[in-house]
């Protein structure tokens, strides 16, 4: 028997409650039990913590592809890569312009733009191919090789200001510390909390779907997009606030890469995805904004107040859009 609205909506809450606070304490756990191992802090900051930043998406993104439901799958990528560089990044830059430097924009900006324009030729058919999972899931595997490569190089072109101190994008999120004994429990909880969440998620955005009338692709590329983000959210406006702007920026682009190659990528192996008629337009318009963002950050060197206003607004509208069509 199918709950009310009310109800589903209050499950779709809860779920993004259990997704936000189960990645965090599985990066936290998982981080100090990975150091207590001997793992390097590079090597955790590749695997544990990029994963754990993007658990939510990849629970979502799983839960929907292993039930069949594509437009789930994809849309939850899609919107929120678009929640990422629209309503995140423009609002943090809104509330304090954000300084850039050339690695971000020539390096992740760009490998952003290439990577996006390539999903884009993939979706033509409205189809995700396994093989075309595969390639997506190969090129994240070459880009973090390539920054583990040229990582000095890469120390070189940032051009950190006096006030703010220089961080490293494969170690500064990486928690300190050793493990202790509560981390082992608490690594357990935060991956049950991350894999009932996105399931609970899944299933409640569906059920609002269906008895709202709006398709499946206009919630997830919204409502689920907007959930799975929180933590991003969190953690960019904390890094804002704080003046770490290199921060701020880096894990907004950092994580478009990553949920458009590791978990869509990942995603497209389990099963060929067909998606909605929508997709093709969604990701048009992703592929705009991230040409925008680049251009913004390139100028100056800065992401201007009316920059962060005008990316906020493109983001809204492109919801409305959705929850419309």
């Amino acid at each position: 028997m199918s709950l009310s609205v009310p109800l589903q909506v209050a499950l779709l809450g809860g779920s993004i409650i259990l997704l936000w606070k189960g990645s965090d304490w599985l990066v936290e756990s998982a981080a100090r039990v990975g150091r207590k191992i001997g793992m390097t802090d590079v090597m955790i900051g590749l695997t544990i913590v990029a994963f754990g930043t993007s658990a939510p998406e990849f629970a979502v993104t799983f839960s929907a592809a292993i039930a069949g439901q594509a437009d789930i799958s994809v849309g939850n990528v899609v919107g929120s890569n678009i929640f990422n560089l629209g309503i995140i990044l423009g609002l943090c830059s809104f509330l304090m312009p954000l300084r850039t430097n050339r690695e971000v924009v020539y390096r992740d900006g760009v490998v952003l733009i290439g990577v996006t324009l390539v999903l884009l030729w993939m979706l033509h058919d409205q189809t995700l191919e396994r093989w075309e999972g595969a390639i997506l899931f190969g090129g994240l595997l070459l880009y973090l090789t390539v920054l583990v490569v040229f990582r000095k190089k890469w120390q070189q072109m940032r051009d950190c200001q006096e006030d703010e101190p220089c961080v490293d994008p494969l170690t500064d999120d990486v928690p300190e510390g050793h493990a202790r004994w509560w981390d082992w429990p608490k690594l357990l909880g935060g991956v049950i909390a991350v894999v009932v969440g996105g399931h609970l998620l899944v299933q409640s955005a569906s059920e609002i779907a269906r008895t709202l009338g709006v398709s499946e692709w206009a919630i997830a590329v919204t409502i689920v997009a907007a959930g799975t983000s929180a933590p991003e959210l969190a953690t960019s406006l904390t890094a804002a606030v704080k003046g770490m702007h290199g921060m701020s920026v880096g894990n907004l682009v950092g994580s478009d890469l990553f949920n458009l190659l590791g978990v869509l990528g990942a995603a497209g192996l389990i099963r060929t995805l067909p998606v909605s008629s929508g997709a093709f337009s969604s990701v048009a318009m992703l592929a705009g904004m991230c040409v925008l963002v680049v251009i913004f950050m390139r100028t100056g060197w800065r992401l201007k107040r009316w920059e962060g206003a005008l990316l906020v607004l493109i983001g809204l509208t492109r919801w409305v859009l959705d929850l419309a069509l």
